[in-house]
């Protein structure tokens, strides 16, 4: 299981070798802050109706507000009552639609206001990564903080537009810099571009899923 984690960490990586193509949708991110004390946190509610599984981003292996301090998240599956094991896809994952998390129904993990959207159209095949800017969405929360959310496709929603947490905003998709389907997530504050921490809402995590 711990293998293809490894390959999410790279994501951010390769997109942040590259130039951020400026979008009429949306712009590309400002570059993160320096954290030189403790690091703030944001607790986020769950992004996917289904379990999932995230790899976080340490502190210094990117650069972008959006990616610092982020997490790569992927649904996951297998597990019937007492039987199975978890796993991200069902035979080899050569086909997006393979993965669990293909097309799965993404939430807003806050509540606030759409800034903007970008679309990305194109799908990239599983285990090639495409070219960045991918499709993303951010929310501007009432206290000043602005969180991304990346690699999505077929937008619910569009920008000016007021989300609740647990409101449906988009599907996940397979684009930009991504090398399968995933949700890339992560939250700055708007008035400085630091960076910070996630933390999840166990409680609303556990509502969700017991559906």
């Amino acid at each position: 299981m711990m293998l293809p984690l490894l390959s999410f960490l790279l994501l951010g990586q390769a997109a942040a070798a590259q130039p951020r193509s400026a979008s009429p949708q949306l712009g590309p991110p400002p570059k993160a802050a320096p954290v030189d004390g403790p690091i703030e946190q944001i607790t986020f509610g769950p992004i996917f109706r289904q379990r999932f599984m995230c790899a976080p981003h340490p502190m210094g292996e990117l650069d972008y507000a959006g990616d610092a301090l982020g997490s790569d998240c992927v649904v996951t599956g297998g597990v019937a009552g007492t039987s199975g094991y978890m796993k991200f896809y069902r035979t080899d994952g050569k086909a997006n639609e393979d993965w669990y998390g293909w097309h799965a129904e993404v939430l807003a993990p806050v509540s606030g206001t759409v800034l903007g959207i970008l679309t990305k159209p194109e799908n990239n095949v599983p285990g090639t990564m495409g070219p960045p800017p991918a499709g993303q969405i951010r929310i501007l929360t009432n206290d000043g903080i602005v969180v991304v959310l990346a690699h999505l496709t077929d937008f619910r929603v569009k920008a000016g537009d007021h989300v609740n947490a647990g409101q449906t905003i988009a599907l996940d998709g397979n684009n930009g810099a991504a090398r399968n389907p995933h949700v890339h997530i992560g939250a700055w504050r708007q008035r400085d571009a630091v960076p910070l921490e996630i933390r999840w809402d166990l409680r609303a995590l556990a509502a969700t899923w017991d559906r």
